[in-house]
C-alpha cells in the first residue's frame, strides 16, 4: 500500500493529545477534536477564532439549505441540498493591553489540547505571552450534552501568572456563519434578545425555510454588558485578574431544531433555556462523565500487547479503536428517526453532510450489536423517506423505489449523474439492512410493518431496471456503477447483479411468507401498493436467471470487459498524488484496472456464508493488489477477509490503517472531516475480522484469529436481549453469557451453547 501515516497526535489509551500547535495540522486537529451528540456537532476550532487556518463549524443535524442546479436532462436532479453551519455558540474574544488573542499571530507557549474519550470533553490550555512580558494562562473546556441533547457547555478560565490587571472577555452567539465551499451565509437576519441573565437568537434558512433557536446563559464573575449586531449577540466584561488567582466564565447554551418555527420555537427555546439554569456546568459535567462511564462499561474493546516489542504498536491500535467507538457513539445513538449517518458525521462540510449507502452496509452492524433500537431507527429513516425514493424511480423511468446515493432528507442530492443515476447500491443496501436487522434481532414486527413495503418497492425498481442481455440471454443491470467508483457506465457489475439477485429473491420470499403468516397485513399492503401476484413470480424469475460473471475457477470478473483493461501498478503511485481525485484528471482514473474500493470483495463480506473459502481466496488474491483504498471503507473490508483467509500480516496491516485512518491522516484529507464509514468498519474489523463473527447465518458464528502482537482482546456484544462477553487469548477464546437466556452458537464450525458458565474453546 503506497499510503503512509502522518503521525501527529500523542498515543494515549483514553485521550487524543496535541502537544504544541502546528498550523499545518490545524484543520486535521479540528476534525479529530470534533464533538457531537447526534443532535449537534462542533469542530475542534479555537473558541476565539483567529488568523490560523481553520474551518469553523457548529452543525445541527438535519439543518440544510437548497440550491438550484439549473436546467438538465431528464433523470438528472435540478436542485440539491447540503448541510450548512448553524449558530456558532462558541464565539469568544479576549483582549489584554490592546492585544487581541489570536494564536495565528501572537506568541504563546505550553500549548496542549486533549479530547477525553471517557468524559466526552475537549480541553485546551496554553500561556499567552503579551508584549511587555505579561503572561496569561488560558484554559478552555467544552462539551455537548449526551443526555440533554439540546444543551452544550463552554468554560473559559484565565489566570494571570506574573501580573494583576483587567482583561476584556467577550462571549456570545452568532448566525454570521459562512459555508466555506459556497462562500455564503445561508441565514436570514435573526430575531435577537439580550438580557443580563440570557442572550438568544433565532434565524431562518434562506431557501429551505428551517428555523433554529440558539440561546445561552453566561455566568460572568463581574458585572458585564450586552453588545449585538444584526447577526450576533454577546456578553462582555472587564475582568480584573489578581496574580495567581484563576477566574472562569461559564456558558450554558441551548440549540433547538424540532420542526416548529416562529413564536412557537422561540417560546420553546426560552423555556428550555430557563430550564437549563437549574443545571450548573459542573453538575452537567458529572452527568456527562457518568454517561460515558456507563457506555464504555458495555462497549469498550481492549487490546493487550504480547510483549514489549509490540507494546507501542498495540497502544496506537488501542487508542485508534477507542477513538472510532467514541465517534460512532457521538455521531448517532438512535435519538431520532429524522436523521441518518452522514459520511462525515457532523465534523465537516465535505460530502455536504450527506448519508450514502454505507449506512446500511457498513455502519449498521455496530448498532445491531451495541444498540439495536438505534439500528431500527436507522432503517425507519429509510421507511419515512420512501415517498422520495418512489419519486426518484419515476425520474429514472423506473417503477418502485430508488433510494438516493446522497441525501439528508430522503431526496437525491447528488448532482453527478454517474453516481445518482448509475449506482443502485443504496437500494440494495437498504434491502440488505432489512434482511440483516431482522436476522440479528428477530424483530419480525418491523419486517411486517415497515420492511415488507420497502422490499416490495425496491424489488419493483430492480425488476424494472434489469434487462436481458442479447449475448447471454440472462438478466443483468446495464449502464451502472458498482461500489468501485473508478469504473462507470459498465455492464453486469458483479456486485450489482449479485445484490440485485439476492434482493429480488428475498423480497419475494418475505411477501409470500407474509401472505401466509400475516394475511391481514399482507392484504392491506397489497391494496396500498396495488401489488399483483405476477410481480412476485417475475422477481423470482429475474433472480433465478441473473447473470453472474464468474469463471469455472470461481473468479468473478468485476464487470464485462474488466479483465481486458490496462493494468496500473498502484505501488508506483507517489504518496503526494493522493487523493487521486485532486491530482489526476477525471477521465484518467477510469482508464485502468485500478480499483477505488472493494467491489467483488464487498459482496463476499456482506453475504459471507454464501461463498466458499476457495472462492474468497481466489478473488481476494486477484483484486487486493489492484485496490488503491481511495475509499475509507476499503482497508477494513480487506482486513476482515484477510483474517478469514489466514493472511494475518495483511490483516494487521490493513487494520492499523483502518483504525487510524483519520488520526494519522492516511488519505491526506482528514482536514475535511472524519470518515465515519471507516470508523464503523474499524469496529467491524475487530469483531468480524479477528473474532471471526458472522451474522448472516442461522446462528452466530465465531472463528477467532488472534494477531501475534496481541496477548488478549476483549469486547462485548448485544444479541436478542443477551449480553455476550468475548475474551480472545493466544491459545483459547473465552465466551460468557453475561445477561439473558442460553444461546446456541458455532465456534470454528462446532456447535456450543452459551450460558453464564464460561465457555473455553481452543484456538484452531
Amino acid at each position: 500500500m503506497a499510503k503512509v501515516a502522518d503521525v501527529y497526535f500523542r498515543v494515549d489509551p483514553w485521550k487524543i493529545i496535541e502537544e504544541g500547535f502546528d498550523p499545518g495540522h490545524a484543520r486535521v486537529s479540528e476534525s479529530v477534536f470534533s464533538l457531537a451528540n447526534e443532535t449537534m456537532g462542533v469542530r475542534g476550532s479555537f473558541d476565539e477564532g483567529g488568523s490560523a487556518d481553520s474551518l469553523r463549524g457548529c452543525y445541527v443535524n438535519g439543518v440544510y439549505d437548497n440550491e438550484p442546479i439549473g436546467r438538465s436532462y431528464r433523470g438528472i436532479i435540478d436542485h440539491s441540498h447540503f448541510m450548512i453551519p448553524a449558530a456558532d455558540w462558541l464565539t469568544t474574544g479576549i483582549e489584554l493591553d490592546g492585544e487581541k488573542l489570536d494564536l495565528g499571530a501572537c506568541r504563546f507557549r505550553d500549548f496542549r489540547r486533549e479530547l477525553d474519550l471517557r468524559a466526552g470533553t475537549l480541553s485546551r490550555s496554553f500561556v499567552w505571552q503579551i508584549s511587555g512580558g505579561r503572561e496569561l494562562r488560558l484554559s478552555f473546556l467544552r462539551f455537548v450534552d449526551m443526555t440533554r441533547r439540546e444543551r452544550a457547555y463552554q468554560r473559559i478560565t484565565l489566570e494571570a501568572l506574573n501580573f494583576s490587571a483587567a482583561v476584556c472577555v467577550e462571549t456570545g452567539l452568532s448566525f454570521d456563519v459562512v459555508h466555506e465551499g459556497r462562500g455564503k451565509r445561508f441565514w436570514g437576519e435573526p430575531r435577537r434578545e439580550a438580557r443580563d441573565d440570557r442572550i438568544a437568537l433565532q434565524a431562518r434558512t434562506l431557501l429551505s425555510g428551517q428555523e433554529v433557536f440558539c440561546g445561552a446563559l453566561v455566568t460572568l464573575p463581574q458585572q458585564g454588558e450586552t453588545v449585538s449586531d444584526p447577526y450576533s449577540v454577546r456578553r462582555r466584561a472587564s475582568l480584573y485578574l489578581e496574580k495567581g488567582r484563576p477566574v472562569s466564565v461559564d456558558k450554558r447554551a441551548v440549540i433547538l431544531f424540532d420542526g416548529s418555527e416562529g413564536d412557537t420555537l422561540w417560546e420553546r427555546g426560552i423555556s428550555a433555556l430557563r430550564e437549563s439554569a437549574g443545571t450548573p456546568l459542573d453538575e452537567a459535567l458529572r452527568a456527562q462523565q457518568a454517561h460515558w462511564e456507563e457506555f464504555w462499561r458495555t462497549s469498550d474493546i481492549t487490546l493487550e500487547p504480547s510483549g514489549k516489542q509490540t507494546a507501542q504498536a498495540v497502544a496506537a491500535e488501542q487508542q485508534g479503536i477507542r477513538f472510532c467507538i467514541f465517534q460512532l457513539a457521538q455521531t448517532y445513538n438512535g435519538g431520532s428517526m429524522r436523521h441518518n449517518i452522514g459520511a462525515k458525521g457532523l465534523t465537516g462540510e465535505a460530502y455536504n453532510g450527506h448519508a450514502f449507502w454505507d449506512t446500511e452496509s457498513c455502519c449498521l452492524p455496530f448498532y445491531l450489536f451495541t444498540a439495536p433500537q438505534a439500528a431500527r431507527n436507522l432503517l425507519l429513516f429509510r421507511y419515512n423517506t420512501l415517498p422520495m425514493a418512489l419519486e426518484r424511480a419515476k425520474m429514472l423511468d423506473c417503477k418502485g423505489a430508488c433510494y438516493p446515493i446522497a441525501t439528508l432528507n430522503g431526496q437525491e442530492a447528488c448532482p453527478l449523474w454517474q453516481h445518482a443515476s448509475l449506482q443502485l447500491q443504496p437500494s440494495t443496501a437498504v434491502a440488505y439492512g432489512i434482511w440483516h436487522y431482522t436476522r440479528v434481532t428477530g424483530d419480525e414486527a418491523f419486517l411486517w410493518q415497515y420492511g415488507a413495503e420497502m422490499l416490495l418497492q425496491i424489488a419493483r425498481f430492480l425488476s424494472s431496471r434489469a434487462a436481458r442481455g442479447q449475448r447471454t440471454g440472462k438478466y443483468g443491470f446495464f449502464g451502472v456503477m458498482g461500489p468501485d467508483e473508478f469504473h462507470m457506465m459498465v455492464d453486469n457489475n458483479a456486485y450489482t447483479n449479485y445484490m440485485g439477485k439476492r434482493t429480488l429473491a428475498y423480497a419475494a420470499e418475505v411477501l409470500r411468507r407474509m401472505r401466509t403468516e400475516q394475511r391481514t397485513a399482507y392484504e392491506a399492503l397489497a391494496k396500498k401498493t396495488d401489488l399483483q401476484e405476477t410481480e412476485l413470480s417475475l422477481w423470482e424469475q429475474i433472480a433465478d436467471q441473473m447473470y453472474l460473471p464468474q469463471g469455472e475457477d470461481g473468479l468473478f470478473e468485476q464487470h464485462d470487459g474488466f479483465f481486458n483493461l490496462p493494468h496500473t501498478d498502484i505501488q508506483s503511485i507517489p504518496v503526494s498524488e493522493f487523493p487521486l481525485y485532486d491530482h489526476w484528471s477525471y477521465d484518467r482514473i477510469y482508464r485502468t484496472d485500478m480499483i477505488k474500493q472493494p467491489d467483488v470483495l464487498m459482496m463476499m463480506y456482506l453475504y459471507n456464508s454464501s461463498f466458499s473459502g476457495a472462492v474468497k481466496r481466489i478473488n481476494y488474491d486477484f483484486y487486493q493488489p489492484r485496490t488503491i483504498h481511495e475509499s475509507s471503507l476499503s482497508p477494513a473490508i480487506h482486513s476482515v477477509l484477510a483474517a478469514e483467509l489466514g493472511k494475518m500480516d495483511e490483516a494487521v496491516s490493513f487494520f492499523g490503517y483502518a483504525t487510524r485512518l483519520d488520526l494519522d491522516n492516511y488519505n491526506r484529507n482528514t482536514r475535511e472531516g472524519l470518515h465515519i464509514t471507516s470508523i464503523a468498519m474499524a469496529w467491524a474489523n475487530i469483531v468480524y475480522g479477528f473474532a471471526g463473527l458472522r451474522s448472516d447465518g442461522e446462528n452466530l458464528r465465531f472463528a477467532p484469529r488472534m494477531p501475534g502482537r496481541w496477548r488478549r482482546l476483549r469486547f462485548t456484544i448485544r444479541y436478542r436481549g443477551r449480553v455476550i462477553g468475548v475474551e480472545m487469548q493466544a491459545e483459547r477464546t473465552l465466551f460468557r453469557l453475561e445477561k439473558g437466556d442460553a444461546l446456541p452458537v458455532q465456534v470454528y464450525g462446532g456447535n456450543y451453547t452459551l450460558t453464564e458458565e464460561t465457555l473455553s474453546v481452543p484456538v484452531m
